[in-house]
């Protein structure tokens, strides 16, 4: 079992950037692949990033390629979302999440274990 706790939310003015990171402890984070998601006040949640063991492949959706960035740092334990040129409509709880086995990244259901969530606001 791993347990994520994301953090480095905040509120921030569109243009502007933050970096999201995700701890992880327990078992061994190199072996989980990574999602970092989002969930806007009456949306679903929505895939963001995705990023592979070693960290050589990610994946974004368009929404926010070439924004975003995603990497981790096996040795830290620890996943990180770089968020560029924000905008208002990428307010959301921002959530890290992992699993081991086949998925696909972009699915909510492929992940065995979350975070808690931090709160990402972009003001106009």
């Amino acid at each position: 079992q791993v347990q994520l706790v994301e953090s480095g939310g905040g509120l921030v003015q569109a243009g502007g950037s933050l970096r999201l990171s995700c701890a992880a402890s327990g078992r061994t984070f190199s072996r989980y692949k990574i999602g970092w998601f989002r969930q806007g006040p009456g949306k679903e949640r929505e895939f963001v990033a995705g990023i592979n063991r070693s960290g050589d492949v990610t994946y974004y959706p368009d929404s926010v390629k070439g924004r975003f960035t995603v990497s981790r740092d096996n040795a830290k334990n620890t996943a990180y979302l770089q968020m560029n040129s924000l905008k208002p409509e990428d307010t959301a709880v921002y959530y890290c999440a992992a699993f081991d086995q086949l998925g696909d990244y972009a699915r909510a259901g492929s992940y065995d274990y979350w975070g808690q969530g931090t709160q990402v606001t972009v003001s106009s």
